[in-house]
């Protein structure tokens, strides 16, 4: 069984950083994407970032420019760097991953809150 384990999360002031990271169980390269989801209270979970097996990226329109995806290989770990944090981003993160045959995984989310 795939297990995605996140970390990171945390209390920050708006205008702050996070960076949140994923680790999987297995090779990553046995995903064809891997990707972020949040979820605020009382909202549907949504698309933060994702990225494919081969590097394409793609973000959801209120965190480009501010948030970023990326990968190591070698760590079987995916991060997403969080930057000029705004209160609307807290929302419980959750790491996602999909085989090419549609399996999917999820991992147990890790809280953030942006907050003065």
């Amino acid at each position: 069984q795939v297990q995605l384990v996140e970390s990171g999360g945390g209390l920050v002031q708006p205008g702050g950083s996070l960076r949140l990271s994923c680790a999987a169980s297995t090779s990553i390269f046995s995903f064809d994407r891997m990707g972020w989801y949040r979820q605020a209270p009382g909202k549907q979970r949504e698309l933060v970032a994702q990225t494919r097996r081969w590097g394409s990226n793609n973000y959801a329109d209120a965190v480009r420019g501010r948030f970023t995806i990326s990968k190591d290989n070698a760590k079987n770990t995916v991060y997403l760097q969080m930057n000029n944090l705004k209160p609307e981003d807290t929302a419980v993160y959750y790491c996602n991953a999909a085989t090419p045959s549609l399996d999917d995984y999820w991992g147990q989310g890790t809280q953030v809150t942006v907050s003065s």
